[in-house]
């Protein structure tokens, strides 16, 4: 089982995004995100991943409905999250490009403009439906 992790930061209605260098999504925006580590707890690997990806230290603050990938075998958690330390170096062989892109514009732009346009759709919808959820959804044993 595959498991994505990532983090929306939202800041005066704009999303901070990503375009990444892999051949496969090349310059397509994309929340950041990435795979689960090994034995990595997944708030600390949304976290981690955020850094890596825009230089950003963020603090979770709400859950996403989970995304479930039946014909991939994949599971992406993402979380709502503020920044708490920025200007960090980051993976700049990994992402091209970051930006802070409004919800209009998201909600405007092409389907092929993204990474994986399914999760971008589910991600604004919730925000905008309030379909956000507590982290202590997510019991640690």
């Amino acid at each position: 089982m595959e498991i994505i992790v990532g983090t929306i930061i939202l800041d005066n209605n704009k999303i901070l995004m990503v375009k990444e260098t892999k051949k496969e999504c090349y310059s397509k925006w994309a929340f950041p995100a990435g795979h689960l580590e090994k034995n990595e707890d997944i708030f600390e690997g949304a976290k981690r991943e955020t850094l890596e990806e825009t230089g950003n230290k963020v603090e979770l603050k709400k859950a996403f409905p989970i995304i479930m990938y039946t014909d991939r075998n994949m599971i992406m958690l993402h979380f709502l999250g503020n920044i708490i330390e920025s200007n960090l170096p980051y993976f700049t062989d990994e992402i091209m490009e970051t930006k802070w892109i409004s919800i209009e514009e998201i909600k405007n732009m092409k389907e092929e403009e993204f990474r994986s346009y399914p999760v971008v759709k589910n991600i604004i919808e919730s925000l905008e439906n309030g379909k956000l959820y507590e982290l202590d959804l997510i019991k640690r044993v």
